[in-house]
């Protein structure tokens, strides 16, 4: 039994339908109901009609990527007593409705960063770059967010003095916005583009942050995860935490899962097993000290939900996505890893033996460029990483037949 072969699909305006997943032999569809605002209740009508339309395809609605944490459960504002019911009660309805996962992050402002969406490989290939130096001229000389200079070293500092330097002002604005709003506009972001100043928007969100250090942080997912895991437990649904992307503080702010001695605060944090992980070899292969093997093995019996790409890490912190198979990690081995684990949940008896995984981004290539996809989820990049994936996968599976 091979893991699930998912993919992700941003709902009926995505470029890519149902149908064609179907066709391209996807078993598990990962998706959310983006139409609802954050923080509000998604009514079981809308869930039923995502699901019933993905499995009229001969598929099923794996996964919830995602059920958006709002700003106001990460700062606890006057708003959270509000926002936690509406969140449980979205958890009690997926689950009366079958759905049983349901993946989510506690990044602060920012869910993930690229300096570079159009990011040129040597096969002509398009991927997305992160240049640490010039992520910190953002944030030091265009965003100018006070004291930011005093986050960062002080030769990435210059070299992002010199990077800025360089910069048209229509460069400049460009980076912040592909930041601040092309990045984050499609996946429940705090600001969108309709925002007239989206820096001083994005700087006022950050402020929110100056009293919450990385502790005050993980005592305010305890506090969620202990109002949140009881209805999880009762309605029959998993949470799966994605790990923070980059998995090192940025913009000041602080970053909570990204190595495995967060793993083991989460797990302590709330020992009930329906606090899990999404395993995301792409975001924790951007942290040199990660060791992808050892997070699979301390964290195994809390996979919910598999995310797999590579990226090439350089030496000064910067990375870039390098495709589903080749890069600075072994897929092979991480592979055989998950394999390994799901070959012991079946034995065991486990009902959740299934580990959905899917193509995480892709590389630009082919009739990708004819097509305005959102920034890293292109149709035949993905394909080609969905087509890798599942070649590596039903390899490994026979050398563990073999294994007995």
């Amino acid at each position: 039994m091979a893991l699930e072969k998912t993919w992700r699909w941003f709902g009926e305006k995505d470029l890519v339908t149902l149908d064609d997943l179907q066709q391209m032999g996807v078993e598990g569809v990962i998706t959310a109901l983006h139409h609802i605002p954050n923080g509000e209740v998604w009514p079981v009508e809308e869930i039923l009609k995502v699901k019933t339309a993905i499995e009229k395809r001969g598929m099923r609605w794996s996964v919830v990527e995602s059920l958006p944490v709002s700003e106001g459960i990460k700062i606890c504002s006057n708003d959270r007593e509000r926002l936690i019911a509406n969140y449980q009660q979205s958890v009690r309805n997926l689950g009366q409705c079958g759905i049983d996962t349901i993946c989510y992050n506690f990044m602060p402002v920012l869910d993930w960063a690229r300096t570079d969406l159009h990011f040129k490989l040597k096969n002509g290939g398009e991927s997305m770059y992160f240049d640490f130096p010039t992520f910190v001229a953002f944030d030091v000389f265009i965003l100018k967010r006070p004291g930011a200079e005093t986050d960062y070293p002080a030769e990435i500092v210059e070299k992002a003095k010199a990077v800025f330097e360089k910069m048209t002002e229509q460069q400049a604005e460009e980076l912040a916005y592909n930041i601040i709003v092309v990045t984050q506009g499609f996946i429940d972001g705090v600001i969108d583009g309709s925002v007239a100043d989206p820096k001083s928007l994005f700087l006022e969100f950050i402020d929110r942050y100056k009293n919450i250090g990385k502790e005050q942080l993980r005592n305010h997912l305890k506090a969620f995860l202990d109002d949140v895991i009881p209805v999880a437990e009762e309605a029959g649904v998993k949470l799966a935490i994605h790990p923070d992307d980059p998995p090192f503080p940025v913009l000041g702010l602080p970053r909570i899962i990204g190595q495995l001695e967060d793993y083991e605060w989460l797990f302590k944090a709330n020992a009930s097993p329906n606090n899990g992980v999404t395993f995301c070899a792409g975001s924790l292969s951007a942290r040199k000290e990660n060791d992808l093997l050892e997070v699979i093995e301390k964290t195994r019996e809390r996979i919910h939900f598999v995310h797999l790409r590579n990226t090439l890490l350089l030496d000064d912190g910067s990375f870039y996505e390098s495709g589903h198979l080749t890069g600075s990690q072994n897929m092979m081995k991480i592979m055989y890893a998950l394999l390994k684990e799901q070959k012991r949940r079946k034995q065991a008896g486990r009902s959740d033996v299934k580990m959905p995984v899917r193509p995480d981004h892709g590389i630009r290539i082919m009739d990708d460029y004819k097509y305005d996809y959102n920034p890293g989820y292109p149709l035949i990049g993905r394909l080609k990483g969905l087509a890798e994936l599942d070649g590596l996968m039903h390899g490994i599976e026979f050398m563990l037949a073999d294994e007995g």
